[in-house]
């Protein structure tokens, strides 16, 4: 049966009087519930320069959480992952309109991960960033949704100049302008000792993959490295809210999958 560890940890910073960053999970409350439902972790965070961030981070992990609290059983992760971020984006355009926050704009970014059987499903939106860890080495899952990284992608810029742009947090999707938005979804196969790191961009900002991956392969209980991990980018930097959640698979149930749906493997 999948069984998981996991840790968070979240700072405001050097900079910062409040935090915009949010974060949320559902944990299943027996073993049914793990097959039923799974695991979700989700990462918020809320737009800066605009005048309620921290309202749009914690709106729309109230309803990723809620909502996959309340999905029916079964439902196939790859297809609710991005209904729950369309109805979390709806709610955070939603606050615009209401009386005590008409006229304030809101937005923020969002990544989500579900994990059921030995599948994980990572769906995002904005630069906040998912990052799988295995044997000792990071890779990062999502793709920013920012200016720069098109610019990266269209050959009219180099990787290396992302860092120093002054146009690299600028994000062409996120949660709130629009009445609709299209997250990324990837779906990944588990193993025994993975570890997935949902990070703000407080974080991955100032920390290489290398960095990473040598602070969560360490043999330590999962809020002790999500700690570690933030206070070290704090210490480097601190001009942001930095959050980290760290999720350790210590086992998975393997499955096939026919038509889409999930089943048990025969004992070898």
């Amino acid at each position: 049966m999948l069984d998981v560890q996991f840790g968070q940890a979240s700072d405001f910073g050097k900079v910062r009087t409040n935090n915009e960053d949010s974060m949320g999970s559902f944990i299943p409350a027996s073993r049914y519930q793990v097959r039923s439902h799974g695991y979700l972790f989700a990462v918020a965070d809320g737009v800066g320069g605009l005048d309620l961030g921290e309202i749009a981070s914690a709106k729309a992990i109230s309803v990723m959480t809620d909502e996959f609290a309340r999905a029916p059983e079964g439902t196939m992760l790859i297809s609710l992952l991005p209904r729950l971020i369309q109805h979390a984006n709806a709610a955070v355009h939603d606050c615009t309109l209401d009386p005590q926050y008409r006229g304030k704009k809101m937005a923020t970014t969002l990544v989500a991960c579900a994990l059921r059987y030995d599948q994980a499903v990572i769906s995002h939106v904005g630069d906040s960033r998912c990052y799988l860890v295995r044997n000792g080495k990071a890779t990062q899952i999502t793709e920013d949704h920012t200016l720069v990284n098109e610019q990266r992608k269209m050959g009219l810029i180099s990787a290396d100049e992302i860092a120093t742009s002054d146009a690299r947090h600028v994000l062409i999707r996120s949660l709130g302008p629009e009445m609709f938005v299209s997250p990324d979804t990837t779906a990944l196969t588990l193993q025994a000792g993975d570890v997935l790191v949902l990070c703000t961009d407080g974080l991955h900002d100032e920390m290489t993959e290398p960095m990473i991956a040598e602070i969560v392969s360490q043999k330590k209980p999962m809020d002790e490295i999500a700690r570690e991990l933030v206070a070290r980018a704090v210490e480097i930097d601190g001009n942001d809210n930095t959050t980290a959640q760290v999720i350790r698979a210590r086992s998975v149930e393997q499955v096939g999958m026919y038509r889409g749906r999930p089943y048990r493997l025969p004992s070898s």
